[in-house]
């Protein structure tokens, strides 16, 4: 952490190392978000640390943005993001500010990385909740084979002057789904809801002011609105109001990217990974800011390759373990499996050598699991534990060639 030549820039540079391979010929839905971590901290001690959030916490805040399968929903890496702690207050006005002084700035940035990194692609769909709903990122970032989708957060006008809102309830009701909503607190437990679905075409008015006077007047979108219309009791209804690039001509279409949308639980679990299952970010007592960017950024990697091995331990979506491991890493796995190989077909790695399925067996074994096919199936603590452990492992076995020269390393 205290190496001059290990900067966040660069361990972020790091992150996309195996996800471009793995996303070639795939269409990939590039997700991203940002999360908050808050540090405890004292007005003795702040660590250099920023404000965060609406109270006095401080902290960190860490930009991800994370590549899915369209198709199957496997996780294949990270791919770009940013991550920064406040240097203080913005006195200017949010309004008055042009977009590359703003903090919204990164959902921009961050999409300009994920064409270079998923340049094999077959096509990127980014998705972003609210936050990045601003026109900015509806009219720079599309390009052929690059599409959008966002959740709307503000009612803006259309470019007949009406809001987007009443322009939605233009729109015919197209069909009829039950939708299930992952638990996202104590008080909002996991339910089944009865969705309708509607869409049509909208044009975005641009915003008013001068630091919009260099984009397009408009630009042509599609609106898919889900509502749920009997919610249970107590309960706030659901209601999606999704901006997309994609055409979409039936209710199959809209629907499609309704699932894309739900995706976005992914980035979710990536966060709860970092800071509550096994990583348990914000208890690190390191003492300064810039220390701490730096082990956000390793736990960020740590994460998504956690969440890697969590979807792939049960061997049903086939990937290769290069999505999550370098070639080096791979070698090293293979000793591992003949070490943990026992004699019996229950003792045995059932996977395919080199699949991530294989490697998530060989990982829980490292962390304390079992490796029978009656015990629990491990978990995020059991995965991070056997991470850090290959990690070392790892190491070892690299430096003891001697033509494989030794290397600054940083431990998640």
């Amino acid at each position: 952490m205290g190496n001059d030549r290990v900067t966040v820039e660069r361990l972020i540079e790091g992150w996309s190392e195996q996800t471009a391979p793995a996303s070639a010929g795939r269409h990939v839905l590039a997700i991203q978000d940002t999360s908050e971590i808050n540090f405890a901290t004292t007005a003795e001690r702040r660590r250099g640390l920023g404000e965060i959030g609406k109270g006095s916490g401080r902290g960190l805040l860490v930009h991800a943005m994370v590549a899915v399968d369209a198709d199957s929903g496997s996780c294949l890496g990270l791919v770009a993001g940013r991550i920064w702690t406040r240097p203080g207050r913005v006195t200017v006005p949010h309004a008055e500010r042009a977009l590359s002084d703003k903090e919204s700035e990164r959902w921009v940035s961050t999409g300009e990385q994920a064409r270079t990194v998923l340049a094999a692609a077959a096509r990127v769909t980014i998705v972003g909740d609210r936050e990045s709903d601003f026109y900015a990122f509806w009219v720079t970032l599309p390009r052929p084979n690059l599409d959008l989708i966002g959740r709307v957060m503000h009612d803006r006008c259309v470019a007949d002057g009406r809001l987007l809102s009443a322009a939605g309830k233009r729109f015919a009701w197209a069909g009829t789904r039950r939708v299930e909503l992952p638990a996202r607190a104590p008080n909002r437990p996991a339910r089944s809801a009865e969705v309708i679905v509607r869409f049509g075409p909208v044009a975005l008015r641009r915003p008013k002011g001068p630091h919009h006077r260099h984009l397009p007047e408009s630009v042509a979108l599609t609106l898919v609105e889900v509502v749920e219309p009997s919610p249970p009791e107590n309960t706030a209804p659901l209601h999606w109001r999704l901006l997309t690039t994609h055409t979409v001509d039936d209710a199959a279409a809209a629907w499609r990217i309704v699932d894309w949308y739900r995706q976005r639980w992914t980035i979710e679990q990536l966060f709860r990974l970092m800071k509550k299952q096994g990583l348990r970010l914000e208890d690190s007592q390191i003492e300064t800011a810039e220390r701490l960017l730096k082990l956000a950024a390793i736990a960020t990697k740590a994460a998504a390759v956690t969440l890697q091995l969590r979807q792939a331990r049960d061997g049903t979506r086939v990937e290769p373990a290069s999505t999550a491991f370098t070639a080096d890493e791979a070698v090293v796995l293979d000793a591992l499996d003949a070490e943990y190989h026992g004699k019996t077909a229950l003792q045995k790695n059932p996977h395919p050598p080199r699949s991530l399925a294989w490697a998530a067996w060989i990982i829980a074994r490292l962390g304390g699991w079992d490796g029978y096919p009656s015990s629990k199936p491990p978990g995020p603590i059991t995965f991070s534990h056997g991470l850090e452990r290959f990690r070392t492992i790892a190491e070892g076995w690299l430096l003891r060639d001697k033509h494989v020269p030794p290397r600054n390393v940083c431990m998640p």
